[in-house]
């Protein structure tokens, strides 16, 4: 028998340690083997904008399983047929996308906890509980579960503190893309409009001591939000350092 592990994304956002995490959209078990060994503190392996399926995930979460990392999936909707698969599968935590109110938050936790406390359907022999040998997974598995909800529009940035104070919410995540098409400012996540409108929920979380994180492009800007206490910031994607690296590896040839 064994016991279900301790998370150490979850662990280190709740003590205030800052987590550096890159985004996963080639849906690829081997270019995740090239990421995992870099050693980022945590990856997205994301469903919503790429064409991972649960197989594609899964092979990702069996790479990860070998190193440090944690492996943190984005369903691609708030569904918890998804979410239970996604769960049985061995996600450490799940980031759900597009949570505009509170009663979202309370459906997405639900979709993580067994009954009486939720509606996850119950299954004892899964790759999560290492096919019925965790003799402690039931009672241990919500607490070691990322919960993280994604506030991507101007409403919801409104209703934050209500969708963050939702009882098995563990962080709250920006979507600086979505808010800025929301804005009127579509393709200019780093518009400042757009962190004009983030920064102050941002800082309102943070002074309650909720752990906040977001996605952005540019190193010296990730960076930037790490010092002004984001908790769990990802700073580039696979697909993206794929693109730019060919790009310059190119004009370095031609130039």
């Amino acid at each position: 028998m064994s016991l279900t592990p301790t998370n150490p994304f979850l662990a280190a956002i709740k003590s205030g340690t800052p987590q550096i995490g890159l985004w996963l959209s080639l849906a690829n078990p081997f270019s995740a083997e090239a990421i995992a060994s870099a050693g980022f503190d945590w990856v997205l392996v994301d469903m919503e904008h790429s064409p991972n399926d649960l197989r594609s995930v899964v092979a990702q979460l069996q790479v990860f399983a070998a190193f440090d990392t944690t492996a943190i999936v984005r369903p691609a909707w708030n569904d918890a047929v998804l979410v239970k698969r996604l769960l049985d599968s061995g996600a450490e935590g799940l980031l759900f996308p597009m949570v505009q109110t509170a009663d979202e938050a309370a459906a997405a936790v639900a979709a993580t906890r067994y009954p009486p406390r939720g509606i996850r359907g119950v299954s004892g022999t899964t790759r999560a509980n290492h096919f019925g040998r965790r003799e402690d997974y039931f009672t241990r598995i919500e607490d070691e579960t990322a919960v993280i909800v994604q506030v991507e529009t101007r409403s919801a940035l409104a209703q934050a503190e209500a969708i963050a104070a939702t009882g098995g919410v563990d962080g709250v995540f920006f979507g600086p893309a979505d808010i800025a098409a929301d804005m009127g400012l579509l393709g200019q996540p780093n518009h400042p409009d757009v962190w004009a409108a983030i920064r102050p929920v941002a800082t309102a979380l943070m002074a309650k001591n909720i752990p906040v994180g977001t996605l952005v492009m540019d190193p010296a800007f990730a960076k930037g939000l790490i010092t002004e206490g984001f908790s769990f910031v990802a700073c580039g994607s696979d697909a993206g350092l794929l693109a730019r690296a060919a790009d310059n590896l190119l004009k370095t040839m031609t130039s």
